[in-house]
């Protein structure tokens, strides 16, 4: 299994947004869902830092991520510039091959 581990500091006011936006009825989750490879978002609030978060996508392998990126990439951009509003950054942390451990 694939996990790609993303980092966002959202904008104050905007934590809810953000929530339902990445969360597990957001649009993210619904297009991810799409594909059969796609397994599972689990979003995290840091506790020391309320106002960023993390997502964690689960993916049957690297592979189908990127494969389903680039056959999804004009909904992936915009659902990306809906959200960049809610955030004041946003960067791809890591990436795991669960396989491997």
């Amino acid at each position: 299994m694939f996990v790609a581990l993303w980092e966002y500091e959202v904008k104050p006011g905007c934590e809810e947004s953000y929530q339902s936006a990445y969360g597990p009825q957001g649009p993210w989750v619904h297009l991810f869902q799409r594909d059969p490879h796609f397994r599972e978002t689990r979003l995290l609030q840091d506790l020391s830092r309320p106002r960023f978060y993390f997502t964690l996508d689960y993916w049957d392998s690297e592979s189908a991520f990127e494969q389903f990126k680039n056959a999804n990439h004009v909904a992936y951009a915009a659902i990306d510039r809906t959200t960049e509003s809610l955030t004041v950054s946003e960067r791809r942390l890591s990436t795991f091959n669960l396989e491997t451990l």
